[in-house]
């Protein structure tokens, strides 16, 4: 079966905005291997425009961060030869993000986006991630990710249950 790499974040690591499963308000993106490229698919809802018929920036920029630093985790665990979900967790966070918008994105068809980590990420991690719609390249991220620091680790008890 198909997993996404977020699947194997634990529940106490598992709640950021962008690929939080156990986010109720985030955008709960999931990223899959497809060859040796991280692929993941977004579908935009109207609260998402900027101007009429287009997507937000910051949308954009969230989706390129959380697919970048998922990206990095899949290349970390595969450099190390790790299986999946195997403790301790390995999890990323940005370090930096840039994002080049190179065309309008138009709101309605999915936003696909596809990621590489440069050379073998293991504690940090240089992703290029491509956001294109309908194979036309509407934006380009650099995202550079470092592991989670354990002073992190002690804040992971976070629940949005009431």
């Amino acid at each position: 079966m198909d997993m996404a790499i977020q699947a194997d974040y634990p529940a106490e690591l598992n709640q950021c905005f962008g690929c939080g499963q156990l986010n109720p308000h985030g955008h709960r993106l999931k990223s899959y291997w497809r060859g040796d490229e991280v692929v993941a698919s977004f579908v935009p809802e109207p609260f998402h425009m900027a101007a009429p018929g287009f997507v937000y920036g910051g949308l954009i920029a969230s989706l390129i961060d959380c697919h970048g630093t998922g990206t990095a985790a899949a290349f970390a665990r595969r450099a190390t030869g790790r299986e999946r979900a195997s403790l301790p967790p390995i999890r990323f966070v940005t370090a930096s993000l840039k994002v080049d918008f190179l065309r309008p994105t138009p709101l309605g068809p999915p936003l696909e986006l596809r990621a590489r980590a440069r050379g073998p990420a293991k504690r940090r991690a240089i992703v290029d991630v491509e956001l294109s719609v309908n194979g036309v390249v509407r934006a380009r991220g650099e995202v550079v990710a470092v592991q989670l620091p354990r002073s992190m680790l002690g804040q992971a008890r976070l629940s949005f249950e009431p």
